[in-house]
Parts: C-alpha cells; structure tokens; sequence
C-alpha cells in the first residue's frame, strides 16, 4: 500500500476528542505548576525513571488524559481532599475515562479500562524541565517570518500531546503503542538544548543539522540509566519515515498536533459572542438564567 493510502486509514472518527486533548495544554491550575499536558509529560518519564513499564506507563497516562478532556484537575485526590470518599471519587474519574474512551479501537479501549493501578515515581531527567521551558517556534518557512500564536506550546507539551494521539491512533495501523509512546516522548529530545528555529532555521543549518541534532540528542539520553536509555533508542528507530505501522501512528500523531495546535487558537481567535452564549452557555440554565439575561440584553451584550 503507498502512503497516501496508507494515510487513508487515520481514523476521523477520533476528531472529536483529539480536539478535546488538545485543551490539557491550557489547563492550569493554581496548585500545580505548568499545564495538564506538561504534567502528563513529567510524570510519564517520572515513571520511566522509577522503572515502570512503557506499556503501563502510555496506559496510565492515557486514562488521565482521558479524565482531564472532562474533569481537567478534578482527580480523585482532589475530590477527596474536598470531601468525596474513596469510592465515589473513583468511580467519578473512571466514569470519565469510560465516557470519553468511547470512540476508540475496542480493544485499545479494553487495554485501558482494565486497569487503575497507579506507577512508581522518581525523580524525572532534567531535560524535562527544559522542554517544559522550550517554546516551539510556531510556523516558520525559508524567506519568510515566523507565524507565532501566543501563547506558544512548548516541547514537553507537544511531545506529551503526540505520545497521546500516538497510542490512540496505533490501531489503525497495527502499531505497538508503547513504542509509539516512548518514541513520541523523546521525539524532541534535541530542543533540551537547543531552541526551536522551525523549519527555516533548520534549513539555514544545511550540512551541520544531522550532527547537531544528534549530539542535542544524545547529551539528553545521557541523562537516563541505560536500560531506559537503550529502550528509548530502540523506540526512537521508527522516527526517520513512516514505512512501519509504529512510523504511521507516530507520523500521523505529530502532524495532527501540529496542526491543531494552529487550528485551536484560529478557533479562539475566530468564535462569535453567538457561539459563546447560545452554543457554549457561558451564561448557563440555573434559578437566575433570566435574570442574567436581563442584564445581558439591557446592555447590549446578548445574543
């Protein structure tokens, strides 16, 4: 099969909720630093580094992205801080996990529903706090200027985002998922150190970008022990092209970020006070509603 037919087979289906994925790199919260998706990136190589399992690792970080496209910081332990006992706070997270599974592959969704079992911890590499601190550069193209969307992505969220899409579209090509997820993960190892020039500043670096690349690269995996260093190696082999179905799901993962990284703040950018009030319910049904409307409509600002 050639590639543009094998692109025919990513799954549009998925649409929805990799839109809704894409918000968790703007949820924030006041006890936590960064956003959800920089979160889910520190605490998946945190796991890696305590010697978790890929596999387990990419189904952990799964269900909490799951959870956040609905509940966002709401996690059991919160809802218990709160005052929500065990059982009920469990059951709120993984009926999320469940709702917002729903258009997956089915045994992709079973794989992941059949676990809540938490992952050791460690300390996470220092790069990933780099690539937290690492904006992307937006669109860039030679001999022309940069095309910057504030606020910018930065890598850790992007290559957490990638890692996500790439486990859940792995079934449309066949593709192991942990491998996708840890090839998606270290994918921008390089931008630890070195700022990201897009597409026009690679260019301009003709001749030295492969080897530049591959010391940023290896002064990263310095930082793991080398079971994980070798593992993240082996993953990383299906980066160059998308000849293996693990290249598919992660190439087609990558680009569908990128692009809705764009399409999002285009969306923002373009919503309607229309879309706000009577489609999103900004101001939504409650015991006040009409009188909220009241106010809205006397000045001026209704829909």
């Amino acid at each position: 099969m050639r590639p543009e037919q094998e692109g025919g087979l990513a799954p549009p289906a998925l649409m929805p909720l990799l839109r809704g994925l894409e918000d968790l790199k703007r949820i924030r919260s006041a006890h936590l630093a960064g956003s959800i998706a920089e979160r889910l990136f520190a605490a998946a190589w945190s796991a890696l580094m305590a010697g978790a399992h890929p596999a387990d690792v990419a189904r952990h970080t799964i269900r909490q992205a799951l959870a956040a496209t609905v509940l966002g910081d709401l996690d059991a332990g919160v809802l218990r801080t709160a005052g929500v006992p065990d059982e009920p706070a469990r059951a709120i997270v993984q009926s999320t996990v469940e709702a917002a599974s729903a258009p997956l592959a089915p045994d992709l969704r079973a794989w992941l529903l059949d676990t809540t079992a938490s992952l050791p911890v460690a300390d996470p590499p220092p790069f990933v706090a780099r690539l937290a601190a690492q904006p992307r550069a937006g669109a860039t193209a030679p001999g022309r200027g940069r095309l910057i969307l504030d606020p910018p992505e930065s890598h850790a969220e992007h290559c957490a985002l990638v890692a996500v899409f790439g486990v859940l579209l792995a079934p449309s090509w066949g593709a192991q998922p942990e491998t996708v997820f840890l090839a998606a993960l270290a994918h921008h190892l390089h931008n630890a150190l070195l700022p990201d020039s897009g597409f026009a500043g690679e260019m301009g670096l003709g001749e030295w970008l492969a080897p530049v690349m591959a010391r940023a690269t290896a002064l990263a995996l310095d930082e793991l022990p080398s079971g994980l260093r070798a593992a993240t190696e082996a993953a990383c082999r299906i980066l160059p092209d998308a000849t293996t179905p693990e290249g598919r799901a992660f190439h087609a993962a990558d680009t569908l970020d990128r692009v809705l990284q764009v399409e999002t703040q285009l969306r923002a950018a373009g919503t309607s006070m229309d879309f706000v009030l009577r489609e999103m319910e900004l101001v939504h049904a409650g015991p006040v509603k009409p009188f909220q409307d009241a106010v809205l409509a006397r000045m001026g600002l209704a829909a």
